[in-house]
Parts: structure tokens; C-alpha cells; sequence
């Protein structure tokens, strides 16, 4: 599993390419988290994929105008089973406005 942090600026349409290039390539996509940060706007995605994906991805991302930034790690399935979020993903702001 990789997990993904796209930044991007929020302009219509954009986070639905991010994710059509995703669903288009029929991968499976365990968490999505997308919130504002700063003037632009962050995706977070984990996905199974294997290095040749990873190298697509990265492509049709970059070829998105609106996109940024794109990072990528591995990530821990541990990580992902719990009923909380991982190290590292805030949900403080999704939990204030609940």
C-alpha cells in the first residue's frame, strides 16, 4: 500500500481528475481524506498499487493544471486497520465541524 498527498488548488473539477485517474485504472482505494490547507487544497489517498501504477499516477497527476505537489510513502497496513486514522493524519478539523 502507498499512500499519496496530493496538493492542489481547488478549482471545479480538479479533485474529481485526481480521482478518475485513480477509478480509471480500477484500484483499490482503502481512505480518502481531502481538506483545506492553507490558500490551497490537500488530498490524502492510500491505494494498492505497484511500481508501474505508481509511475502513471504520478504522470496524469502532474498533467492535471490545478495540481502542485505530489508525494508518496509506503504505508503500513497496520496502519490502516484500526478504527482510527494513522500517525500523521489530523482529523481535528473534520471532528470540530461534526
Amino acid at each position: 500500500m502507498q499512500i499519496f498527498q496530493i496538493r492542489y488548488r481547488n478549482t471545479q473539477g480538479t479533485l474529481m481528475r485526481i480521482l478518475n485517474a485513480v477509478s480509471r485504472r480500477g484500484l483499490d482505494m482503502p481512505s480518502v481524506h481531502a481538506d483545506a490547507v492553507e490558500q490551497d487544497h490537500e488530498v490524502t489517498l492510500v491505494l494498492v498499487v505497484n511500481s508501474k501504477q505508481i509511475g502513471q499516477l504520478y504522470r496524469e497527476w502532474y498533467a492535471i493544471a490545478d495540481v502542485i505537489h505530489v508525494r508518496s510513502g509506503a504505508a503500513h497496513e497496520a496502519d490502516w486497520t484500526n478504527a482510527h486514522p494513522p500517525t500523521g493524519v489530523s482529523i481535528q478539523r473534520a471532528a470540530a465541524r461534526a
